[in-house]
């Protein structure tokens, strides 16, 4: 269950992306060839000022997650990883975020294509070992997600959950079909893993039906028939 603070955080960050410009509204196509109201790309947080703040946001959502882990279990990871890319430069902020506020954790990160000189292999940054927390933006099919733990466990950590932006708790494809299930219950119940989001679907609808912004109020009709219809 979502506590008042995580609404007041998923809110703010509903706001922030909107006014950073990586939240907009129209007619975008997805992936699964849906034509949605809202596109999400966390690929314009693209400044200091912006990666900074949405590093922020990442880290107080897990802290806020971590005051349910049971004593003595700390974070309950002990280090980071990133898939590339975007996974790269938000598990680098969230490291950095996360030291100022008290918590120095290592990070990982692996490349594309292995390196055949100097340090070699696809790995890059700290050893990746003890309970891993892999963040991503979003979750679309859980392909990055089912990659990056085969590379966790071949180096000899244990995925301990996954960290992401938004989720759109709509119903994921599989064979060319709506599935009864979203990406992100995909990865709980095939992976048994912890999916944190700064933010969901319904905390976006609630800042637009709560608006008093008549520009975004507008929106709000178009999302909840999305979500109506495609919706988990």
């Amino acid at each position: 269950m979502t506590s008042p603070t995580d609404t007041h955080l998923a809110a703010d960050f509903v706001r922030f992306a909107v006014s950073a410009g990586v939240l907009r509204f129209g007619e975008f196509k997805t992936k699964a060839g849906r034509l949605s109201p809202y596109f999400f790309n966390a690929g314009l947080f693209d400044d200091g000022a912006k990666l900074s703040r949405l590093c922020e946001f990442y880290a107080h959502r897990l802290l806020a997650h971590a005051s349910t882990i049971p004593q003595g279990q700390g974070l309950g990871f002990d280090m980071l990883f990133g898939p590339a890319y975007k996974g790269i430069t938000l598990a680098a902020g969230l490291a950095i975020e996360l030291a100022r506020l008290g918590h120095n954790l290592p990070f990982a990160y692996n490349r594309k294509e292995a390196k055949d000189h100097g340090e070699g292999g696809t790995l890059v940054g700290a050893p990746v070992r003890g309970r891993v927390l892999i963040v991503d933006d979003v979750i679309s099919a859980g392909t990055s997600v089912r990659e990056s733990i085969t590379m966790i466990r071949a180096a000899g950590g244990e995925p301990a959950g996954v960290a992401i932006a938004l989720d759109r708790q709509e119903r994921a494809t599989h064979e060319g079909q709506d599935a009864p299930w979203s990406a992100v219950q995909y990865v709980q119940r095939e992976f048994g893993l912890p999916v944190v989001a700064v933010a969901t679907l319904a905390d976006l609808m609630a800042v637009l039906q709560g608006s008093d912004d008549p520009a975004l109020q507008a929106h709000a009709q178009p999302v909840l028939a999305y979500r109506t219809r495609y919706g988990v």
